[in-house]
């Protein structure tokens, strides 16, 4: 362990596998992971339709069924002003070393203000993305094996399949969006 401390950002709209993996990888190199719930002020939407607090429970039951226990969760309201974002996101969440992302614009944000980025490849994209994720559950497909067992029992408490499947019928639809990178 090098004692740094990691930004990972997602929307984890859910929480899926493929963040899980990220997360392991994450520790094998640092003490601990700051978790950033992205786009936390929205919810009950197709793209978006969990809130920033269930999506805070869905991460933390998880990374505790997981035995895992070096981590921060921290909610980041979107601020649609790219040139202010990274001060943004400095001031809501404890110092970090390193961030982790895939995302084309997060990496040119962060290392224009001098923060080391790393990209390292994505676990079964094809799969593992919460469009993907969320596809499943409103079409009635396997979703549970793409999750966490602790994030599917959530989204079974809390009724978050019905929720996909109202909140789609006014929200935009599968596939049109271009860079889903949660």
């Amino acid at each position: 362990m090098t004692g740094s401390r990691a930004l990972f950002i997602g929307r984890f709209q859910p929480f899926h596998n493929g963040h899980l993996a990220m997360i392991r990888r994450i520790l094998e190199t640092n003490d601990e992971v700051i978790l950033g719930i992205g786009s936390a002020q929205y919810s009950h939407t197709g793209e978006n339709p969990f809130t920033a607090g269930e999506r805070y429970e869905m991460i933390k039951r998880c990374l505790d069924e997981a035995g895992i226990h070096e981590y921060h969760i921290v909610p980041i309201p979107d601020t649609h002003v790219h040139s202010v974002w990274v001060s943004h996101i400095r001031s809501l969440v404890p110092h970090f070393d390193v961030v982790y992302t895939n995302s084309d614009l997060v990496v040119r944000l962060f290392r224009e203000h001098g923060v080391k980025v790393l990209s390292p490849p994505l676990v079964d994209r094809e799969a593992l993305s919460g469009t993907e994720v969320r596809r499943r559950m409103l079409k009635g497909g396997d979703w549970t094996s793409l999750v966490p067992p602790a994030v599917a029992g959530y989204v079974r408490e809390i009724d978050g399949i019905e929720r996909i499947q109202e909140t789609y019928k006014y929200s935009t639809p599968y596939g049109t969006r271009e860079n889903d990178t949660e």
